[in-house]
């Protein structure tokens, strides 16, 4: 099976990994374990016995807090290659993980980051799309949304689904990586929105009530909870060491 152009890990990049252990276990219910990695602290969160992503510290002093995504590829190297020859940037070069895998950290040409990969073995097995503690939507929030638009198609085969206008807001591009569900969006970013970026959402049973675990573990809300088009409730947050995430339930 190939997993080629989808989301396959998710990785936050924290200046307090026990901090953020348990800021998360209390607003998503993920489990974190130790991944006993020789020589650094690695911890893996779970929803339930499922894998979701991993915690790591700041690879660089003075580096915010943030999520990163990684996106399967068939060779790391030659896709960092053609990312860069596409008027995107390397910020790490292809290295290998022993025992999992090689990637590699880029951005594409409007600013946003995100890492190649390919794994040295079949998958684990993944959540559905709309378990609870899995990442149920991935939002670009591109320095120019058509530009990020070509670009990810090309590299990735990602295939338009619907879009909306919003206006004043510009269109928001829905996308699929296969499929007939569509498990991402894509805009321009607003103007007070520093840096383009990726957004993820985590699943949660209610948003409403993670806004209020959010507050109450020390995080703050920046949007919501707001109700979207198809019924769904979401809430954009940040967490206390300032990364930024949001939590998407199926009602409020």
């Amino acid at each position: 099976m190939s997993f080629k152009g989808k989301f396959v890990w998710y990785e936050l990049m924290t200046t307090d990994i026990p901090a953020a252990e348990k800021f998360y276990s209390q607003v998503v219910g993920w489990i974190a374990k130790d991944a006993q990695m020789p020589g650094m602290k690695y911890t893996i969160v779970h929803a339930g016995e499922i894998p979701v992503g991993g915690i790591m510290s700041v690879p660089m002093p003075n580096m915010p807090s943030s999520w990163i995504g990684y996106i399967a590829v068939d060779d790391v190297d030659a896709e960092a290659a053609a990312v860069k020859k596409d008027g995107g940037v390397i910020h790490k070069e292809p290295t290998d993980i022993p025992n999992v895998g090689r990637f590699a950290v880029v951005g594409d040409p409007t600013g946003a980051g995100f890492c190649l990969f390919k794994g040295n073995m079949d998958a684990p097995p993944s959540l559905a799309p709309n378990a609870l503690g899995a990442v149920g939507w991935h939002e670009l929030h591109a320095g120019d949304g058509a530009k990020a638009w070509e670009f990810y198609a090309k590299h990735f085969g990602w295939i338009k689904d619907s879009a909306m206008d919003m206006g004043a807001m510009g269109v928001y591009q829905l996308f699929k990586t296969g499929g007939d569900q569509a498990m991402g969006g894509m805009m321009t970013k607003a103007p007070q929105m520093p840096v383009s970026g990726w957004l993820y959402y985590f699943n949660v049973d209610s948003a409403a009530a993670a806004a209020e675990r959010v507050t109450k573990a020390g995080g703050k809300i920046a949007n919501g909870p707001m109700e979207v088009p198809g019924g769904q409730w979401i809430v954009q947050c940040f967490d206390p060491q300032g990364a930024m995430f949001a939590v998407v339930s199926a009602g409020k």
